[in-house]
């Protein structure tokens, strides 16, 4: 089809005395059926309606059952009855290059039931006969699957990205929406590309700053591991990353490489890593459910024209053997080939289908409905004005010639509440052996260290200032040496808390007698071994709740519970909360200790 544009659109203008001829009627039928397939295309996009089901029946022989299609230009194909067909007999068998082929359906019309004409002779092209309909059929054909390609994404200023590391041979991006939501969550990609064809590996490590975003883990940066990725060229690997976006007043934030984090290895060579990378990324109010709406509508006809018109729906993939004499049918595969539209007709039957995966069906049935944010809900916790509070790490570098009333500064932090009043506490933080524990225990002192004479040798003792830049949302920590002391880096634990405006501290619900607890909020187990965490509901209803575990390194646990304790011994705490309302939590705690067996053997 040389012509896929179905507008701008012209009618017949009747008027009396008009005489009528063939091109007239010709284009009476080309008006009505452009304006259904223009509607099929802007509304239900390309791909299959039902059936169409691809099926080896041999080694050399494929059935397609029954069943409709639209394709790129809103024409509907319709397969009346199950078809069975010989590999070799259809078209574009003998064009195949390579052992992977698409299996592809298309519209095609044919001319039907000749009758006698009675204008004998008119013109140049006079016949004797003509035909007298034109039936709407499909043509199925094959052709190599590298061709066939996927379904055009058109570029759009929906997600942004920035390069965290460019070589000859690799790219490593992170991508996400270039606008987010305050108080949803939003997914950040790692993407590597290959982009030259040098059998290489690639090793990166670096670490991702999140301001205004909480990670899994509630804090503000992670750790990136990329180990021996391997790709054709042109090929791409993705890595997910799930933040929670802050409720916070800033109208723009920013996703940054941690200064010095970077190190990058090509077959396990050093290479040069960018040292810095930012990600800028702007925050709004709205839904993403109306985030994306809007960013779809905007899409003009023009843009649409310009990626162009595919006629033909990729049906399924072929995975052929050759042999001396023929292809042999390995595989069918339609899985991630096959695109289905989704038809309203059948919304009934897919709820029906949903409810075996939903608790609550109508939150299957509500999932086209704009989300409501929870600063919409009455009397949740969304209505709480409390503290927002953020914690992390910062270091001081000393040096080696830092002497007794020296004065270090740390570097810029964004503490993630954005702009305003804010206080921020700070405590150093130190390791140091435990009898009890056998082991190095982490402590932090807020205030004065030469209060706790027994932690003398491990404790510095400095003074310290904080400096809140309250219109950048960041701080800076100045500490002077009281003592001379033998460290390169101190290191510090530090708390941002950001009051409500006003003075309106109170909890628009009372939450004082409701609680969380666990039936066992002290467990002793081996290392590696699992524990689930089941949580019982005080004086309130049942609720979702989130696992999280307050040091790195205590294990792991998932989403519904389940720990399982590390390789090494110590008592481990774990945090549970009501995810609508954090201010009801509890604490439980996880003794590790070697079995006998497991110190037998180490």
């Amino acid at each position: 089809m040389k012509n896929t544009k179905l507008y701008p659109f012209e009618r017949n203008r009747y008027y009396s005395g008009k005489m009528l001829t063939s091109s007239d009627f010709q284009a009476e039928q080309t008006y009505f059926n452009n304006k259904r397939r223009f509607i099929n295309n802007l509304m239900y996009g390309s791909g299959v309606v039902c059936g169409c089901g691809v099926f080896s029946l041999d080694d050399l022989s494929l059935l397609v059952e029954s069943g409709v299609a639209i394709d790129g230009t809103g024409r509907e194909i319709v397969i009346e009855s199950s078809v069975v067909k010989k590999l070799s007999a259809i078209e574009g068998f003998e064009d195949l290059n390579t052992n992977l082929a698409s299996l592809c359906l298309r519209y095609q019309e044919e001319p039907v039931h000749t009758v006698y004409t009675t204008n004998q002779g008119a013109g140049e092209d006079g016949q004797e006969y003509e035909y007298n309909r034109i039936n709407e059929g499909y043509q199925l054909f094959l052709m190599d699957s590298a061709a066939a390609g996927g379904e055009f994404a058109m570029e759009a200023e929906f997600l942004t990205d920035a390069a965290l590391f460019e070589s000859d041979d690799f790219t490593v991006k992170l991508v996400m929406p270039a606008t987010v939501c305050r108080g949803r969550n939003v997914k950040l990609t790692v993407q590597v590309e290959k982009i030259s064809a040098e059998n290489k590996k690639l090793t990166y490590h670096g670490v991702i700053q999140t301001p205004v975003f909480l990670t899994a883990d509630g804090g503000h940066e992670f750790e990136l591991d990329l180990e021996d990725i391997s790709l054709e060229e042109g090929g791409c690997f993705r890595r997910d990353f799930w933040l929670q976006v802050q409720d916070v007043d800033m109208v723009d934030t920013s996703v940054l490489l941690k200064s010095g984090s970077a190190r990058a290895y090509l077959d396990e060579m050093a290479v040069e890593a960018a040292s810095s990378c930012s990600l800028k990324v702007m925050l709004t109010d709205g839904s993403p459910y109306e985030l994306v709406n809007r960013e779809i509508g905007r899409i003009s006809l023009e843009m649409r024209n310009m990626g162009g018109v595919r006629d033909y729906i990729r049906l399924a993939d072929l995975r052929l053997v050759r042999t001396e004499s023929a292809y042999i049918i390995e595989e069918v595969i339609e899985n991630g080939v096959k695109n289905y539209i989704v038809s309203p007709a059948q919304e009934m039957l897919r709820s029906e289908y949903m409810e075996y995966f939903d608790k609550d069906p109508e939150i299957a049935r509500a999932s086209a409905v704009p989300a409501v944010s929870s600063r919409d809900l009455e009397g949740s916790a969304a209505d709480f004005q409390g503290p927002e509070v953020a914690t992390g790490v910062l270091e001081i570098p000393l040096g080696e010639s830092a002497r007794k009333g020296d004065i270090r500064y740390s570097g810029e932090i964004m503490h993630g509440l954005g702009k305003g009043n804010v206080y921020v506490e700070i405590g150093y933080e130190y390791i140091a052996d435990d009898p009890v524990m056998g082991s190095g225990t982490k402590n932090t002192i807020y205030g004065n260290p030469n209060l706790f004479e027994g932690d003398q040798k491990t404790a510095v003792n400095a003074e310290t200032a904080v400096k809140v830049m309250n219109d950048k949302g960041s701080f800076v920590v100045a500490a002077r040496l009281l003592e001379n002391v033998n460290y390169l880096v101190l290191t510090y634990r530090w708390v941002a808390i950001k009051f409500p405006a006003g003075n309106d501290l109170g909890l628009a619900a009372d939450y004082r007698d409701k609680s969380i607890s666990t039936d066992t909020p002290t467990v002793v187990m081996g290392t590696k071994e699992s524990h689930y965490f089941h949580v019982q509901y005080n004086n309130m209803e049942s609720c979702s709740v989130a696992y999280e575990l307050t040091e790195p390194g205590s294990g792991e646990i998932t989403p519904d519970g389940i720990y399982t304790a590390p390789a090494r011994e110590g008592v481990y705490e774990i945090r549970i909360y009501c995810i609508d309302m954090p201010v009801i939590c509890t604490y439980a705690y996880a003794i590790v200790k070697k079995t006998g067996f497991e110190e037998a053997e180490s």
